[in-house]
């Protein structure tokens, strides 16, 4: 699916006007007028905690926080008052828009998702951070201005939203700064956990016992695994280790360190970034920040053994995503290189094991069948679920690293094997390339129209990607529902949770569309998922990786499974129970 950002047209909701959203359509209902932004209305969060280390408060009353928020579409729109005589910052970042106050107390929270493009709010030690689900630069995804409500108070209005640009405005007051220093206080502040809120993707152990391949001398493959630890083969000859050489291209960032024979490196994985341990080395302290979009900054601390080397990246890190790292021979002398790429969008391309190609068996479901009386007798049926591989034919979707329409076609087929072999009757809504209809809407019915009485599910498969300018903000995966029906959000969830666990791609989250035909049309449970951008120059090569889509194809698979028996379908009867139920 091409996707482009919401704009929305607007005017300001106070006496004094800081500019509009420029009017646009929503990329799934061609010419659809823009939409008002609505009143702002306070924060409601019932779930929010306090930091337990929070920094000692100004000696001002005054407090700054509790911002009121409004969204729709793409773009969240936040408000903050300013009390008399506080000075803030605003720093935009690879995850979102931070702000240092002084001048007033920070009133410490931590909530989850304020709209579409604030999927978090902490604040306490003086810092208030709105945490965005793609990267800001400079002047684009955010934009800030500030205005004076008719009672005399002054407000800071941030708008926030892939298609927004402009950044800080004439009428703002605080400075805008490029990189910005985290006290210790304020980083518990950021790094605190929202109960609930990792991905499954996060969940992998950051161990460094965990079961990989040994690092390997042989750069030649692209696939190869991430390696946590290894050594450098040769006797020991301690060396002094020299500044990181890094090498910037779009999306992603290379960090090099050159490695004497004899020692060895252990690479830890975390919430802020890497920490690569090692032995056989001296280094004198050194850092450096604001090295690129992806690296926010690296860090050289000598120890008893060698060294410590911190690499503070700008998303999370896992075993499986956010990184890559080989160790190649030297080039030339005797130092060898341990090679780390870093990007968020970097997300598991190592082939699954024989045991892992297979899902579980579904059992059969008792239905109803009229006889030749006209009677009703039950059997067992597999039941039926309908993949539909986006586009087709004329029809080749978004286009960029890869075709969608092959992209899409191609995992639907691998679903299909996954479920047919599983004991699932799975219908495809196109198994070659062509359209259903030589007319889009048409086309879009008639996919929809596929989940006849008796089909329990309807999962459409797609291709994200945002236009050039844009290209670099957009990375992951992402699941689309609709309220056609009360379990389409639970087929949602149970495939994106899948999809993420396998995949170790970054989490766009789950969207709810009241436009997407193949959705709204629909009669039974549906969810349309996107499975990465084909514009973003690093998920457009998980795309173009045959390992990546097997993932991709197990766990969607694994999440209709999931949904079968669990009974979010059609007729919100479990497939493992039905069995039992019709003993009875």
């Amino acid at each position: 699916m091409k996707r482009t950002a919401i704009l929305l047209s607007s005017g300001l909701l106070f006496t004094v006007a800081t500019g509009s959203l420029a009017q646009g359509a929503t990329p799934f209902t061609p010419g659809a007028p823009g939409i008002n932004v609505p009143s702002l209305a306070p924060i409601t969060t019932p779930g929010a905690v306090t930091p337990a280390s929070v920094l000692a408060t100004p000696d001002s009353a005054a407090t700054f926080g509790n911002p009121r928020v409004s969204s729709q579409g793409s773009v969240t729109r936040v408000v903050f008052d300013l009390p008399a005589g506080v000075t803030y910052a605003l720093t935009p970042t690879f995850g979102g828009l931070r702000l240092d106050v002084q001048g007033a107390r920070v009133q410490p929270a931590i909530s989850a998702k304020l709209g579409a493009s604030v999927s978090e709010y902490r604040a306490g030690a003086g810092q208030a951070t709105l945490i965005t689900p793609y990267p800001l630069a400079p002047s684009d995804g955010w934009r800030a201005s500030e205005a004076t409500l008719a009672t005399g108070k002054r407000v800071l209005i941030l708008e926030l939203g892939p298609g927004v640009s402009g950044g800080a405005g004439t009428s703002v007051r605080g400075q805008v700064l490029t990189t910005a220093a985290t006290s210790a206080a304020a980083q518990t502040v950021l790094n605190a956990p929202l109960p609930g809120s990792l991905p499954p993707g996060d969940q992998v152990s950051g161990s460094v016992n965990v079961p990989l391949p040994a690092p390997t001398l042989d750069g030649s493959n692209p696939a190869q695994p991430s390696a946590l630890q290894g050594s450098v083969p040769g006797p020991a000859r301690p060396a002094a280790l020299g500044a990181p050489r890094i090498g910037k291209s779009p999306g992603q960032t290379r960090v090099v360190l050159d490695l004497p024979p004899g020692s060895a490196y252990r690479i830890a994985t975390g919430a802020v970034g890497l920490t690569i341990t090692l032995t056989g080395v001296s280094a004198a302290p050194q850092q450096a920040t604001g090295v690129s979009p992806e690296l926010r900054g690296w860090t050289y601390t000598p120890t008893a053994q060698g060294a410590t080397v911190t690499l503070s990246t700008a998303g999370r890190t896992t075993d499986r995503s956010g990184w890559r790292a080989q160790l190649l021979p030297p080039a030339s002398g005797d130092l060898s290189r341990l090679v780390l790429d870093l990007s968020p969008a970097l997300a598991d391309r190592t082939p699954l094991t024989a045991s892992q190609r297979s899902v579980q068996a579904v059992a059969p479901q008792f239905a109803a069948r009229p006889t030749a009386l006209l009677a009703l007798s039950t059997s067992l049926v597999k039941p039926r679920v309908v993949i539909d591989p986006g586009h087709g034919g004329k029809d080749p979707g978004a286009v960029g690293t890869v075709v969608e329409k092959q992209v899409t076609l191609d995992v639907a087929l691998r679903v299909r094997n996954l479920l047919s072999a599983a004991g699932v009757d799975v219908v495809l809504t196109r198994d070659s390339d062509r359209e259903l209809h030589p007319v889009k809407n048409t086309d879009l019915q008639m996919r929809a129209a596929m989940g006849t009485p008796g089909t329990a599910l309807f999962v459409s498969i797609h291709v994200n990607a945002m236009n050039a300018a844009s290209a670099l903000r957009g990375y992951g995966v992402e699941t689309w529902w609709n309220p056609n029906h009360a379990r389409s959000s639970a087929l949602a969830a149970l495939i994106q949770n899948s999809l993420v666990s396998q995949t170790g791609a970054f989490d766009q989250g789950l969207k709810n569309s009241q436009s997407l035909s193949v959705l709204r049309n629909s009669r039974i449970p549906a969810a349309l998922v996107e499975i990465g951008f084909a514009s973003h120059p690093v998920d457009g090569q998980n795309l173009q990786d045959s390992n990546y889509l097997d993932r991709v194809a197990l766990g969607i698979a694994q999440g209709i499974r999931e949904a079968l028996v669990s009974g979010v379908t059609a007729d919100g009867a479990s497939a493992e129970a039905a069995p039992t139920a019709a003993k009875r």
